[in-house]
């Protein structure tokens, strides 16, 4: 219905009309994430950058075909050309030491990536030492990635045949070497890189043999008789890259500036030549005094990220790194810049290898293919880097003045500012981001770059997974071992975005956990120690309290104020507790011991049959049935049933699961039902008889022989219990009432089917017999039996609490809440209900100003699916709800249409008594009392597109027993301060904090009848009580206990029907009897005001808050209107319409907070509505 109303058009409301302000200001109940969320964590999203097969390249071959002197018959070089190789000029020293020491160089190129690798030079080799080479190679590596570099810069060109040319021995010939054969000794994985001519003819021809293999392989795997099945199979080459220097129709450039492996300078010497290369440019001109002779002046080193060359080369991986992360697909990022460091390495330097050799009309190749990246936006960036770079070289060098580090890194996390400031919610991932992780590095900028680092994350878990794809996870593991105390905050913030979207961390980091032994003690003491520590601002309840479970959200009770802490710490230590409760077996002192069977508890006649005495608050519930789980059982006889004190660990836990598993909330109590079903079972089977085989067995605590201890047990409790004649046992599964919707009057059914019943093994034995007696026969082994009954053994209790408390880090913490955004639906929502409210409150307020002379127009008459027992008016819809003795229905009283109609979820032998609507100026929410203490509150009533669904539930009060004559729960709801206070057929006041969801004050009546009215004012902390021997009784609960009573009258003589406290400074209290007495007090005076005298015999009392009226409904059949005098306004006795009939007997009545209106509920199951004459409305 709330949001039918959402929707309505606000009539009748002008520009003058404004919301008041203290709607606005009232807080909430029952309204954060985890009452409106279902408590369950986010679907997780697959993770790809957790490389699964990281590799390492081990070895590299490094093949050069040079033949120093001799040029090969297929090339036609220009004069000048480019002669280097490796920085060296072979034509500079005689031909085989410039081979060796070309060969030398290249290794040590190389060792600058990767220095651990096995280098193995092979200097103008034949196809025997090329075979040795490789096949040594790969052997020693196994199942790691070997490189194989080649120079044919001697050779001739590669042929389509798929051949590359070595020597023979004595360098008289060009030996073809088939790329085939060189799969083959390579095996997988490798790594390829050809420098030389035509290059791309390799690739192509190393795809065609490749496929060839996964052919044979497929040919030999379906026939095995196939003659390729009966050779060695060839190795798949899947896992195999190549980069070669140009396509397959194009020659290496020859520009004599640049060396002559231009290829491979690019891949192992980036920064010296793309130096040289950016000073070959125009664009040079613009940097007066840069030569290429001063460019090999550059000071520093490329590791030290301090100095111009290894800022530069800090730089330029950050630049790259960036590009392929913008461009490539991810998986492909993934595999080749973050599976192997030497790989990355080759890439990050092959993107600057395209952008140099395409403006020669070289395009290098790859396999896999990477986009074009040479004219990435970031290249322009690298420029203006080197051009700072290079601008500052003249002083440096001549002057000797300082370095001014570039502002590169600077701009680039200004840039990421600005992403992330001025960005739309859907928007293409910032570039910069790989740059974020290389500023880490840096202790300049590291703080900014965590900062900026920890809102994009907060952006949600499609950002955190960008993060851990760029590679984000080693950075953040290696900062937390950092001493500076101010990245802590911000890593801690990171560390929880991550591990929220990414729970398999969690596991990765479980080194860094404190691991806890995962038995039932020990969660035990571990959940009681951490409530204490639990992270809400709320001072600890007090002591002496009784067992409340208090809801944070669905499935996940916290246990409040339980005064047994102390004795469960004191009685054991918290291994030998856990090697106990691990046995199920009690332990008496002397050292016998007896099998513990929650079937001998439920079926003995004196452990569920005697009630004790409720003012020892011990007492344990029975398994007679589910529906009354919290039947009493007497101490005395318990104790000598199970033969221990009762105040021992074993047993206090155990009342704490079987009043969990009363809890009014199901899911709760289902999960205690799970433990407690677990434990039965386990303890039937631990009930079994043990073959004793010495006698020193005897005295060990092992789960005893029915002999002795077993037939003690059926002394004390009576006749031993039959498998036939047992009534239950507590493996029952609980009988839950759906939440039914049912707008016709059939009253919603409170049937369930009962679980299966487990008997203890013992049961079945004759009541004597020998000891060394095999039992019954049974048809199954207990392996069998096991596997039968493997629900009850493996039932462990999730209440996702914890993957949805993790849920709240993947979602953004530093957006504006959609609440607080003056744009979002939610707050248009809100400012039409509250304008919707002020327009309520003042035409109210007009009709009451025009006074009331009667009330009896009766606007809607309905008869109602069950007898009224509490009916209450919304504050601000035209919506009624009218609960019967378990179920509630709601009415439009405007349109005279029922809205919906569900069960309240209560026991059959319990009935509602009380109801508030919370929340009831914004979204309303309905709370239910029933006279077994139980709070129930609901939402999405009266709502024609949702269920009724349950928020919460807990017991209000602990104490009470379910009877028919008493006051049941009396409540009252302080929406300025979001306290509940509850009382009824105990001897107490129990006042709830709604927001901290605990009990905050437990205030004694001092009388010995129950409460059957509650009023209290917030301003002034004022409770008054009407009580059930007449007594109006008023508190100040900022006092302490022993003297918050401030006031007692004893003028009534009977039943206080009702207690009403004014809502004003001045306000006076305003009480009504059975006998029709009428007083007024003020709380500073010892005696009554006023009294006034109405009709005797009331059932049913109501004070209209605003106007001056009060209505009093009598067993008689008929409603009385007074004014505050004490003038009969009106009567009504019958219902309107032709031959209207008598009113039956008053159940119920309300007025409207607002509106002159008078709900009325009687015994012959109608519901009645009565207004101001219609003139006046």
């Amino acid at each position: 219905m709330e949001s039918e109303l959402l929707q309505s058009p606000l009539l009748g409301l002008g520009e003058e009309d404004e919301s008041d302000l203290t709607d606005w200001n009232l807080p909430l109940a029952f309204m954060k994430k985890r009452h409106c969320e279902k408590i369950e964590g986010s679907k997780s999203l697959a993770q790809s950058w957790r490389m699964k097969d990281r590799m390492k390249t081990v070895s590299v071959a490094l093949v050069l075909c040079l033949n120093v002197g001799v040029d090969p018959p297929d090339v036609v070089k220009t004069t000048p050309c480019a002669r280097l190789e490796c920085w060296i000029d072979p034509l500079s020293m005689g031909p085989q030491k410039a081979l060796e020491t070309i060969g030398a160089n290249l290794q040590k190129q190389y060792e600058n990536w990767q220095p651990r690798a096995r280098y193995k030079q092979s200097l103008d080799p034949t196809v025997d030492e090329v075979k040795k080479l490789c096949t040594s190679l790969r052997r020693n590596a196994k199942e790691e990635r070997v490189l194989f570099h080649y120079n044919g810069h001697g050779v001739p060109r590669p042929t389509v045949n798929g051949e590359i040319w070595v020597f023979n021995k004595n360098y008289t010939q060009y030996i073809p070497l088939s790329i085939y054969d060189l799969q083959t000794w390579m095996g997988s994985p490798s790594i390829f890189v050809y420098d030389c001519s035509n290059a791309g003819l390799i690739v192509k021809s190393f795809k065609q043999f490749a496929l060839q293999r996964e052919q044979e392989l497929e040919v030999a795997a379906i026939n095995p008789n196939h003659p390729l099945a009966q050779m060695p199979l060839p190795p798949s080459m899947k896992n195999c890259i190549q980069l070669a220097a140009c396509e397959a129709n194009e020659l290496l450039p020859m520009i004599p500036d640049l060396p002559a492996d231009l290829f491979t300078s690019c891949l192992t010497t980036p920064i010296k030549i793309a130096l040289r290369w950016f000073c070959m440019q125009k664009s040079v001109r613009l940097v007066p005094g840069v030569t290429l002779d001063l460019i090999e002046k550059i000071p520093g080193r490329l590791n030290d990220r301090r100095t111009p060359l290894g800022e530069l080369n800090w730089i330029f991986t950050a630049i790259t790194d960036t590009i392929a992360w913008n461009v490539l697909p991810r998986d492909l990022f993934q595999k080749l810049f973050r599976q192997d460091l030497l790989v990355a390495s080759l890439f990050r330097n092959f993107l600057l290898a395209e952008r140099i050799m395409r403006s020669y009309n070289c395009t290098p190749v790859s396999s896999p293919r990477l986009p074009p990246t040479y004219m990435h936006a970031m290249w322009q960036a690298w420029d203006l880097a080197v051009d700072i770079c290079l601008s500052q070289l003249p002083t440096i060098i001549e002057e000797g003045t300082a370095f001014r580090h570039s502002p590169f890194f600077a701009e680039q996390l200004t840039a990421f500012q600005v992403w992330l400031t001025m960005g739309v919610e859907n928007r293409n991932p910032p570039e910069q981001l790989p740059i974020v992780l290389q500023v880490l590095l840096s202790q300049v900028h590291r703080l900014r770059a965590l900062d900026l680092l920890g809102r994009f994350l907060d952006l949600g878990p499609w950002a955190v997974s960008l993060a851990l794809s760029v590679g984000i996870f080693p950075y953040v593991l290696k900062l937390l071992q950092s001493s500076a105390r101010e990245l802590r905050p911000l890593l801690v913030f990171i560390w929880a975005k991550i591990l929220a979207v990414d729970s398999e961390l969690v596991v990765a980091l479980s080194h860094l956990v404190v691991q806890y032994e995962s038995n039932f003690c020990t969660v035990a003491l571990q959940f009681m120690e951490e409530e204490k520590n639990y992270p809400l601002p709320s001072p600890a309840a007090p002591e002496g309290g009784s067992l409340t479970p208090v809801r944070d959200g669905p499935c996940t009770p916290r246990l409040r104020s339980v005064s047994s802490y102390g004795n469960i710490r004191a009685v054991t230590t918290a291994r030998n507790l856990n090697k106990s409760l691990q046995n199920l077996s009690l332990n008496e002192e002397s050292g016998s011991s007896v099998a513990f069977s929650p079937g001998n508890l439920s079926t003995s006649s004196s452990a569920s049959s005697t009630l004790g005495s409720p003012e020892n608050e011990e007492y344990i519930l029975s398994f007679e049935t589910i529906d009354k789980m919290r039947r009493v059982s007497s101490y005395s006889s318990l104790n000598s049933l199970i033969g221990v004190s009762f105040n021992s660990v074993y047993t206090q836990i155990w009342r704490v699961l079987l009043h969990l598993a009363a809890d009014p909330y199901p899911d709760v109590s289902d999960l205690a039902m799970k433990v407690l079903n677990s434990i039965a079972y386990k303890a039937t089977v631990n009930a079994r008889p043990q073959r004793i085989l010495d006698t020193s067995s005897l005295t060990q605590s092992a789960p005893a022989s029915p002999t002795n201890k077993g037939m003690h047990i059926h002394q004390v409790g009576g006749s031993p219990p039959t498998t036939s004649t047992s009534s239950s046992s507590l493996t029952n599964d609980v009988t839950k009432q759906p939440v039914s919707r049912d707008i016709t009057s059939v009253r919603p059914a409170n049937v369930g089917n009962m679980g299966v019943q487990y008997t203890p093994h013992s049961h079945q034995f004759p009541r004597t017999r020998k000891m060394f007696d095999k039992g019954p026969e049974q048809t199954t082994d207990d392996a069998d039996d096991t596997v039968g009954h493997k629900s009850f053994i493996s039932a462990t209790v999730q209440t996702g609490f914890c993957d949805w408390s993790a849920k709240y880090f993947a979602q953004p913490v530093m957006k504006i809440p959609e609440e607080h955004d003056l744009e979002s639906q939610i707050r248009k929502e809100r400012e039409w209900r509250f304008l919707r409210n002020a327009r309520v409150r003042k035409q109210a307020q007009k009709i009451i100003q025009k006074g009331i002379s009667r009330l009896d127009d009766q606007i809607f008459l309905n008869r109602n699916p069950g007898v009224p027992s509490v009916v209450k008016f919304h504050p601000f819809t035209p919506c009624i709800a009218v609960a019967d003795k378990d179920s509630i229905c709601f009415w439009d009283w405007e349109k005279g249409e029922k809205l919906d109609y569900f069960h309240n979820g209560n026991p059959r032998y319990t009935r509602i008594t009380a109801m508030e609507y919370l929340n009831g100026q914004d979204c309303s929410l309905l709370l239910t009392a029933t006279d077994d203490g139980a709070i129930r509150v609901w939402k999405n009533f009266a709502d024609l597109e949702k269920n009724p669904e349950m928020v919460t539930a807990w017991q209000g009060l602990s104490d009470m027993l379910p009877t028919t004559r008493g006051a049941g729960m009396v409540v009252d709801w302080e929406q300025e301060t979001g306290l509940l206070m509850t009382s009824g057929d105990v001897r107490i006041i129990r006042i709830w904090d709604t927001d901290r969801e605990m009990k905050v004050q437990d205030i004694p009546t001092g009388a010995d009848s129950c409460v059957t009215s509650l009023s209290c004012d917030s301003h002034r902390s004022l409770i008054v009580a009407g009580l059930g021997d007449g007594s109006i009784r008023v508190f100040d609960r900022r006092m302490a206990l022993s003297e918050c009573r401030v006031m007692t009258y004893r003028e009534h003589t009977a039943w206080v029907v009702k207690a009403y406290l004014q809502k004003h400074p001045e306000g006076h209290i305003m009480s009504v009897s059975v006998n029709g007495d009428v007083r007024f007090f003020d709380p500073r005076m010892p005696e009554s005001m006023k009294v006034l005298q109405i009709v005797k015999g009331l059932t049913a009392l109501d004070i209209h808050p605003q106007a001056n009226l009060f209505a009093c409904g009598s067993m008689n059949q008929f409603t009385a209107i007074y004014n505050g005098n004490g003038e009969l306004i009106n009567n009504i006795k019958y219902y309107d319409g032709f031959m209207g009939q008598r009113v039956g007997a008053i159940s119920c009545l309300a007025f409207h907070p607002h509106w002159p209106h008078l709900a009325v509920g009687s015994n012959d199951y109608y519901i009645s509505v009565y207004s101001v004459e219609k003139r006046i409305r």
